[in-house]
């Protein structure tokens, strides 16, 4: 059984290797901020939607629990 391997081939196999893994990772650094910029805003839609909720001033429901819904 032969291994000769030619340098050529090696370092092209390497070459490859390489472009491969930053492909990779620039695919994850994107989907990172993709995931980042949807947290911002949902977080930015749930606070315009909330608001500050003021408690019931008077009777018996609301004046100590505020819920959305």
């Amino acid at each position: 059984m032969d291994l000769d391997i030619s340098p050529a081939l090696l370092v092209e196999s390497m070459v490859q290797t390489r472009q491969e893994q930053t492909a990779q990772e620039v695919q994850l650094f994107v989907l990172k901020k993709a995931m980042d910029m949807q947290a911002t805003a949902s977080a930015a839609l749930l606070n315009a939607v909330a608001g500050d909720l003021l408690l019931a001033s008077g009777g018996a429901v609301g004046t100590r629990l505020n819920t959305l819904v």
